[in-house]
C-alpha cells in the first residue's frame, strides 16, 4: 500500500500526520467506540459526499453520539484537507470517537466529553489493466462478526482477521456466508449476476449499507435487471459473474472462489458494461480515463 499524504485534520487543526497524537485514553483507541467513513476524491471531487455522511451521521445516531459537524462542515474541513494535499485523486479516511475521559469506564463518560475528530488522505489503490481483466479471487468464510455491522464502526477485528485469512490463502477478498447465505466481503459489497440478471443481499444489521453498492445498482438498473434477494453460498458458487464494490475500487469482477472459476474464470459482460458505466459516471465528476479491457 502506498503511503497516507502527508497533512491530516484533527480535532480542529491541520498537522503533519506523522506528529498527530491522541490520548491514549481516547474511547476509540480503548473500546473501539468510535464510526468512520471513507470517501473517493476524483479531479479534486469528492464523490457521492452527501450519501457518505449521511452514513456517517446514522452510525453516530446508532451509537449515541453526537455529530460534531454539519455535512457542510465536512465539507470545508475535507475540501481543505484535499487542498493542503494537494491531491486530485485519493480517498479521505475519516472518524471520530467518543473522546478521552480520566480513566476506563465501559459505561459513556459522565462528565461530557469532546469527541476526537480525525480525517486523513491516501492515494487510490491501483488496479492494473491486467489485473481488471483477469479478475481478483475470493474465499468464503463463515460470519463471526458481532450483531451491528450495518454500523460502520472502527471495531473491526473480525473483518480484519478474515481479510488476513483471505490473504494466507493467497486471496483478494472473504465472502462472509452466515447460516449459509452470503452478506458481504470482509471490506466490500457482493453482487451475484445469473442469467443477465444481477442480484445483491438486502440491507440488514448483518451488512454495512454500501454507498458505491447502491450506485452500481442504479448504474445497473439502466443495462439489466436487478434483483435485491437473499442469495445462498450455492449460487454464489454457480453464478456467471460475481462483483465486489467498494468505495475505494468501483466495483471488480471476482473470477475465483475457493480455488474454482467462477463462470468461464474471467470478467463476464455484465461486469464490463457495469466498468463501462462506472467509469462514465467517474469521467462526468472529474474527467477519469477510460478504462477499455
Amino acid at each position: 500500500m502506498p503511503d497516507p499524504l502527508p497533512q491530516c485534520y484533527l480535532n480542529g487543526e491541520y498537522v503533519a500526520l506523522r506528529d498527530a497524537r491522541i490520548s491514549p485514553l481516547d474511547r476509540g483507541f480503548l473500546f473501539g467506540d468510535s464510526v468512520y467513513e471513507v470517501l473517493p476524491v476524483f479531479g479534486g471531487r469528492m464523490f457521492l459526499f452527501r450519501e457518505h455522511f449521511d452514513r456517517l451521521a446514522r452510525s453516530l445516531r446508532e451509537i449515541r453520539m453526537e455529530n460534531p459537524h454539519t455535512h457542510e462542515e465536512w465539507r470545508g474541513i475535507l475540501e481543505q484537507l484535499i487542498a493542503r494535499n494537494a491531491s486530485s485523486d485519493c480517498y479521505v479516511y475519516v472518524q471520530v470517537s467518543r473522546g478521552a475521559e480520566y480513566g476506563r469506564n465501559h459505561a459513556f463518560p459522565v462528565v461530557a466529553v469532546k469527541s476526537t475528530v480525525f480525517a486523513m488522505a491516501s492515494p487510490l489503490p491501483v488496479f492494473t489493466d491486467a489485473q481488471r481483466a483477469a479478475g481478483l479471487s475470493a474465499i468464503t468464510v463463515e460470519d463471526f462478526r458481532w450483531g451491528r455491522c450495518d454500523i460502520k464502526s472502527t471495531a473491526l477485528l473480525a473483518n480484519v482477521l478474515m481479510k488476513q485469512q483471505a490473504a494466507d490463502a493467497g486471496a483478494n477478498e472473504a465472502i462472509i456466508v452466515r447460516d449459509g447465505d452470503v452478506m458481504e466481503g470482509s471490506s466490500t459489497s457482493v453482487f451475484v449476476v445469473k442469467n443477465g440478471v444481477v442480484a445483491t443481499p438486502p440491507n440488514s444489521h448483518r451488512i454495512l449499507p454500501g454507498t458505491t453498492r447502491d450506485a452500481a445498482l442504479s448504474l445497473a438498473n439502466n443495462v439489466m435487471p436487478v434483483d435485491i434477494r437473499r442469495i445462498s453460498v450455492d449460487e454464489l458458487r454457480n453464478a456467471d459473474e460475481v462483483w465486489i464494490s467498494a468505495a475505494t475500487r468501483d466495483v471488480l469482477p471476482v473470477t475465483r472462489i475457493d480455488g474454482a472459476p467462477v463462470g468461464t474464470g474471467r470478467p463476464g459482460p455484465a461486469w464490463l458494461r457495469m466498468a463501462d458505466a462506472f467509469t462514465k459516471l467517474r469521467q462526468q465528476l472529474a474527467g477519469t480515463p477510460a478504462y477499455t479491457p
